[in-house]
């Protein structure tokens, strides 16, 4: 989680350090290999903005980049899902070796990983689309502001490369997010400080950025967030995940029941 809010961050300080800089314009002349990058990603855009809806090309976009990026999501969640399974197993691990010594230490981080090697954990796929996706953004930022047949797009009560004057898409984006973050901690087996402070410090940091960015990007964003709740409930419902905890939880309940009656009848046989 701690590394998801530092990526996150980072991002939005990459974002707004880039609209300080690169402020020439994007043509199909530009020599420079990310200057061509960016000028690939706004003649995609430009396709897709069917009747010359610029933001309709950006929603088509985001739809079709968050749909490639499915099964890579996919994974993570699976990821994310066993590291929350195997929690209870990493706090006796860390309760047998409570000292702050470099041994303790060690010690523990050798345990950790032989408990995420047996459980097919990796921690670090938490961070992976995010870090797939961040080149994305800021070549979506790029493509907007410094590409003329977008820079100069409107749509519904925006301008593509303005602020949003209404905060109505820095608001989407904050609360599909929270949707998101709150599905997510649904899904955990057990609460903690982090998570749930995450659920809450995401949309303000998304918020905060929505406002300072151009209006296509805090509409990637809205679309993107939207999206993610979609997938979270396609992927990782944790209503259905509850469920299933509790059927689990009720069938060894019976079994340990069945268990005592039996050795109950044992005993009066004796």
């Amino acid at each position: 989680m701690k590394k998801k809010l530092k990526l996150v961050a980072l991002s939005g300080l990459a974002i707004l350090v880039l609209t300080g800089c690169g402020r020439t314009d994007i043509t199909g002349q530009s020599s420079g290999l990310w200057e061509q990058f960016v000028y690939g990603f706004a003649q995609i855009i430009h396709f897709l903005s069917f009747g010359g809806l610029v933001g309709l090309g950006i929603i088509l976009f985001t739809l079709i980049i968050r749909t490639l990026l499915l099964p890579l999501m996919h994974v993570q969640t699976k990821s994310t899902r066993k590291m929350q399974e195997v929690q209870p197993e990493l706090k006796k691990i860390q309760a047998q070796y409570p000292g702050k010594d470099a041994e303790s230490k060690r010690i523990v981080a050798e345990k950790t990983q032989e408990l995420y090697a047996e459980n097919g954990v990796n921690p670090y796929m938490g961070c992976l689309p995010l870090l797939v996706q961040m080149p994305i953004l800021w070549a979506l930022y790029q493509a907007i502001t410094r590409v003329d047949f977008l820079r100069d797009g409107h749509f519904l009560w925006f301008d593509i490369s303005g602020h949003d004057p209404y905060f109505v898409l820095p608001i989407l984006a904050a609360l599909f997010t929270f949707a998101s973050s709150w599905l997510t901690m649904k899904t955990a087996p057990e609460k903690n400080a982090m998570t749930t402070s995450m659920t809450y410090v995401m949309p303000i940091l998304i918020f905060v950025m929505g406002v300072s960015v151009a209006a296509g990007v805090a509409l990637y964003w809205t679309v993107s967030n939207a999206y993610q709740v979609f997938q979270t409930l396609l992927l990782n419902n944790p209503f259905k995940l509850q469920e299933e905890r509790d059927a689990k939880a009720n069938a060894e309940k019976n079994k340990e029941k069945a268990r005592q009656k039996a050795l109950a009848k044992a005993k009066k046989k004796k």
